[in-house]
């Protein structure tokens, strides 16, 4: 038998989409869930479980190790949020290995991308590697053309194609993958809230609805993590924020319950539009 996958699961319904695919396929996984992140739900999807603060990275090679895991995936969103609460590190007191980690990469900048590296290799000195879980289930993601019912109007194509050079450069910095506009003005940009949290916001600064979302892939994305992903929940922020359009990348973005997601939209009235790496 194969040693069995490795996933570190955060936040949403990737980590059970790709349970759920794994058992499919006949793959035994063995799953890190981030405490007060990772859903319960994937409990009884996978072999062995086990439970880990966000500041544990210790306690999470052990229990790979343990399990005989070489390969690992991540799926789900960690709210990075969270670390920016008082005394965060009495309450999510991590282990001696990250602190270790921390000292060390303590002249670093906290960027997603510079942050998950670092993990990354530290893991590999316990000869642990990283893969992207899209490896195991490509077809979640989404292919060019129109998804919904709902059409473009020529304002809402022409607000898509100015939010997409602007959300391409927060991509390039490693600020946010999402921006809002309406009109060709900027009402709102993802940075360490999350897309949903930005939505909301440009819902507030623009009362009157008609919001364009715009969300792309990093210039040169690593796929072994912070992948573009959509799903109901993008769709039911969307609604709350009187948003009317969705414009993503096709073949770089994940949309998670497919079906479900875009029968919501079409509920709505919300466009979904999948377009192509140079418009």
């Amino acid at each position: 038998m194969p040693p069995p996958i490795g996933l570190l699961a955060g936040h949403g319904r990737f980590p059970i989409v790709f349970a759920e695919k794994a058992k499919q396929l006949g793959l035994p996984v063995v799953c890190v869930g981030i405490r007060d992140e990772a859903p319960p739900e994937l409990i009884p999807l996978v072999d062995r479980f086990y439970w880990t603060g966000i500041l544990r990275m210790g306690r999470m090679i052990r229990c790979f190790k343990r399990e005989g895991v070489e390969q690992i995936v991540m799926a789900g969103k960690i709210h990075k949020v969270k670390m920016n609460t008082p005394f965060r590190f009495l309450r999510y007191l991590p282990d001696w290995r990250t602190v270790r980690w921390g000292l060390a990469r303590s002249r670093r900048d906290n960027k997603d991308d510079s942050l998950l590296l670092d993990l990354i290799a530290e893991f590999a000195k316990d000869g642990l590697t990283f893969s992207s879980a899209l490896d195991f289930c490509p077809e979640l993601l989404v292919k060019t053309g129109l998804l919904t019912k709902r059409g473009l109007s020529s304002q809402e194509e022409a607000d898509i194609a100015f939010g997409w050079s602007l959300a391409k450069e927060m991509g390039r910095l490693d600020v946010g993958q999402s921006v809002a506009v309406r009109e060709k003005a900027v009402l709102a940009v993802e940075a360490i809230e999350g897309t949903d949290q930005a939505i909301l916001r440009a819902g507030t600064l623009c009362p009157r609805g008609g919001v364009v979302i715009v969300k792309v892939a990093k210039p040169h994305q690593d796929r072994r993590f912070d992948v573009p992903t959509i799903g109901c929940t993008t769709i039911e922020s969307m609604r709350k924020a009187g948003a009317r359009v969705l414009a993503i990348e096709a073949d770089q973005t994940i949309v998670i319950d497919q079906e479900q997601t875009i029968a919501l939209a079409d509920k709505y009235g919300i466009t979904i539009v999948a377009k192509g790496r140079d418009l």
